[in-house]
């Protein structure tokens, strides 16, 4: 009997060496999806330059060289190697602008995230395990903030607090956050009627536990893939607020705030506008690509098929 009891125990030694095989059925997953793969590599280019973007850039992205301004890109005719982008019609070198607004947009995805994931699983959890009362008004309060247009009413809620990068993300982290409370309620009212929990009801765990120990982490697969399509979401809201002329303020080199502020040269220096755009349009087609990937590879039922 001992010799049976023994096998069927779980030392801390096994659950070690379960957490890299998770890790690698996981990866196998993903690298399936050859998108999601091109995705990952595409994200982690962004985050590099963004990390060592003062190392990079050639020069301090508000320099202004008034001499050569709208220098265009160094393979058309009239480039300089100097500035191998072009410069803007301030002079300002275009590559540098653009590795330093990568950092902006990496910051404005990663407090956007976690500010709408902390407050959206939080209610999500309350809303999970609140009477039905209570349910019905956080849910109702959820549906009137999803039936307003994202944007609009992040550009109501910026033109309340002011015009500023971090009245944009709270905004965008209010808007982002009702997503985050369906699908944790969701979550959650599933696991709640699984053997688990109601044995840990059963031991007597007490409610905190039952929220955060016991259900939430059965429920972060799904919180997981909504985070990097929200890391996205937020690049793209927080450019859209910038080009209005909402969210980030000249010379912040923030790539929506670079196109409001070349607007005007669209026919005269196609790269000031180009260059700003493909950033955009690369890193939030690589972390949607990314997400679909995290979706495939976490999902027990599209492991299955």
């Amino acid at each position: 009997m001992a010799d049976v009891s023994s096998s069927t125990n779980t030392t801390p030694t096994d659950a070690a060496m379960a957490r890299p095989g998770r890790f690698k059925e996981f990866w196998r997953y993903f690298r399936e999806n050859r998108g999601a793969v091109i995705g990952f590599y595409v994200f982690i280019f962004f985050l590099l330059v963004a990390i060592f973007a003062p190392i990079l850039a050639p020069f301090e992205p508000s320099t202004q060289n008034r001499d050569f301004t709208l220098i265009p890109p160094v393979w058309q005719d009239g480039g300089d190697w100097t500035f191998p982008l072009g410069t803007d019609p301030l002079g300002r070198d275009m590559l540098s602008r653009l590795i330093h607004g990568a950092r902006y947009s990496f910051l404005v995805g990663t407090v956007v995230v976690i500010l709408a994931a902390t407050g959206g699983i939080l209610t999500g959890l309350i809303a999970g395990f609140a009477p039905k009362w209570l349910d019905t008004i956080i849910m109702r309060i959820m549906d009137i903030i999803l039936s307003i247009p994202s944007l609009l009413l992040a550009l109501v809620l910026v033109a309340i607090l002011g015009p500023s990068l971090l009245n944009a993300m709270i905004a965008i982290a209010i808007v982002l956050q009702p997503h985050y409370v369906r699908l944790t309620r969701a979550a959650v009212m599933t696991e709640l009627t699984k053997d688990y929990v109601v044995s840990a009801r059963v031991a007597g765990a007490k409610l905190p536990r039952l929220m955060f120990v016991t259900v939430l982490p059965n429920c972060l697969a799904p919180i997981i893939v909504q985070a990097a399509l929200s890391f996205s979401n937020a690049i793209l809201d927080v450019a859209a607020l910038g080009f209005l002329g909402m969210g980030a303020q000249p010379p912040t080199p923030e790539w929506g705030t670079m196109l409001a502020e070349a607007r005007e040269f669209i026919l005269r220096a196609w790269w000031v506008v180009t260059f700003p755009g493909l950033a955009i349009l690369m890193t939030v087609l690589a972390i949607n690509l990314m997400g679909d990937g995290l979706r495939d590879a976490l999902d027990p039922k599209l492991k299955r098929s």
